[in-house]
Formats: C-alpha cells, structure tokens, sequence
C-alpha cells in the first residue's frame, strides 16, 4: 500500500512555495508516495484525513494560522504522523503561534548578509539522512536561528561575523531531528527558493529527511 504525503503550500512567494514543494513532491512519487499539494490550511481542520497520512510537509511562510487549523496539524503529528520541511517554509511560519515552533524546534531570526557563500558541515555521519555526504557550499541566505537545545543535530554552520561582528564563530544548527510526541521532526534550514535545491546535497538531505520522517 502506497505512502501518503500532503504538501501545505501558500503564505510568502519569496520562498517559492509551490515550486519547492513540487521538486519534494516529484522525489516521493518517485518512491511510490501517493502525494497532494493543497493551497489551504483548512486542510488541518480534516482530522480523519490527516490521520491517514505518513508524512506532512508544511511549505507555508509567515501567515497566521488558527488555533483550531495549529491543533488538527500538532495533534496529527503527536499521533504519529511525521512531518518535514526546509527553511522559511517550516521554520518561519506563523510567528505568532509558539506552539508550532515548539513542534518544529526552532524559529528564524536573522540571515546576515542576505545571500552570500557560506559552508554547511555535516556533524552526524551515522544518521541515514546524512551518512555518506561530505561538507558542501551553498550560495543562499545563511539562516541565523533560535533553536531548541533537545533537537538531533546532523549539520551545521559557521558565521564569519564578516556582516554582523558580534556572532564571529557562531555555530548554528542546519538540519536536524526531533519527535513531537509519537511523530517524527525533520528540518533543514536550506532552500532559500527551489533553485537552492540544485546543490545535490541539499536535495539529497531534504529527500532523505522527508522518507525518515514518514510514519
């Protein structure tokens, strides 16, 4: 019986939304997911469908989402089902509501610099996101983040200070894990718009955190 997936997509352009999601959407079809990309946050007032899910992805940047819309998507994913996501659209969604960025574990601040060359290093060789990729580069914003001490970190960052002096030598996580109750948390803070996603390893790391995190 085939997987299923449902994609959220809407809220800022700048993040390509749907051109994002499409990229993902493609690679699950690729591994048998059935997948639907809805453009409606209602779609988590339906807790009967998302029950039926193995694998959220929100693609939502900024925008409010309802108690009631945060409560079906949380208690979805504390049941079991997983969920996964890349940079603003997962980590910079619905400011307002710190329970979602207690689900996902961590929240957008800065990216100094805007986009600018920078280095990812992989830190957790033995996880089947990461294992077997090497430290890569990547043109794009550097994202400066608030982030949960209790989160799997499996890749990292380093800022120079070259733009914001102060945080010289800053560590910041990349990409990481975590559980939500019974469900499984993956985040990757790359994936500025689709384009980004053409470095392998970005995509390959996002592919791979999408199938781990499903249920």
């Amino acid at each position: 019986m085939a997987k299923k997936a449902l994609f959220v997509a809407g809220g800022w352009d700048g993040h390509t939304p749907f051109e994002s999601a499409n990229v993902f959407a493609s690679l699950l079809r690729e591994a048998d997911y059935e997948v639907e990309i809805s453009d409606t946050l209602d779609v988590y007032l339906d807790a009967e469908k998302l029950r039926g899910l193995d694998l959220i992805v929100p693609t939502w940047t900024m925008g409010k989402i309802t108690g009631e819309q945060a409560k079906g998507l949380l208690n979805a994913v504390a049941e079991g089902v997983g969920v996964g996501g890349w940079h603003g659209t997962m980590g910079d969604s619905f400011r307002e509501n710190t329970d979602y960025q207690f689900m996902v574990g961590g929240q957008w601040v800065a990216h100094p610099g805007n986009i600018i060359d920078y280095k990812v290093n992989i830190t957790n060789h033995g996880h089947p996101i990461t294992h077997g990729l090497s430290d890569f580069h990547m043109h794009s914003e550097q994202y400066y983040m608030h982030v949960d001490p209790s989160n799997q970190v499996l890749a990292t960052t380093t800022f120079t200070g070259d733009y914001v002096g102060w945080i010289a030598g800053t560590v910041m996580p990349v990409v990481w894990t975590r559980s939500w109750g019974m469900g499984r948390v993956f985040y990757c803070s790359l994936g500025h718009v689709a384009k980004d996603f053409d470095v392998p390893e970005a995509r390959e790391i996002v592919r791979r955190g999408l199938l781990w995190a499903s249920k």
